[in-house]
């Protein structure tokens, strides 16, 4: 990868280390560009790619937006070579099996979808969290439009208490969900 890809936020503030981001993206397309390669990279692994923090880094919003269609990326070519090997009614039962693996947190009431964090921890903010989960709800019943970028790009406020949900597991949830969603796209 070429230096300076990314924009850099100024010497003031903080962006994300450019070494470790071209170290990243150097590997991703050498896993992408060469089937053969011993080099592997999932959809999941470049949503869970993280980076430390230096002054005048890359731009966060920038990296975080190439990771973005990196992931798609990576997600369309899964599928494609899933479908090759094994035909689109296989993909799509595997698809239905793990969303239904998301069915009984959504079938849970409002406010109990998911463990709080302790009385004095914060967490994400329980009803702007159940709203998403009732779009999805939406979507899988009635077909209503949710994108893997709008869960992606979702930021909840900040709660305490039984106002609030663990934040980790709520991550982890919405991460199967942008895998089901990218692939039934």
């Amino acid at each position: 990868m070429a230096k300076g890809l990314f924009p850099k936020v100024s010497i003031f503030k903080l962006g994300y280390e450019r070494e470790d981001v071209e170290e990243f993206f150097d590997y991703a397309r050498g896993a992408y560009e060469d089937l053969e390669s011993d080099k592997k990279l999932e959809p999941f692994q470049v949503r869970r790619a993280s980076f430390d923090l230096s002054h005048g880094g890359y731009d966060p919003a920038a990296v975080d937006a190439a990771l973005d269609r990196l992931e798609v990326a990576f997600s369309l070519r899964s599928r494609e070579s899933f479908v090759k090997e094994h035909g689109q009614d296989a993909w799509m039962r595997g698809l239905a099996d793990r969303a239904q693996s998301l069915y009984p947190r959504l079938r849970r009431p409002s406010g109990e979808r998911f463990a709080h964090p302790g009385a004095v921890s914060s967490g994400y903010d329980a009803s702007e969290v159940d709203a998403l989960l009732d779009r999805l709800i939406a979507f899988f019943d009635s077909g209503q439009a949710i994108t893997a970028d709008e869960i992606r790009s979702v930021t909840f406020s900040r709660k305490r208490g039984s106002h609030a949900y663990q934040e980790r597991v709520v991550d982890a949830y919405l991460a199967r969900a942008v895998d089901i969603l990218l692939g039934a796209s």
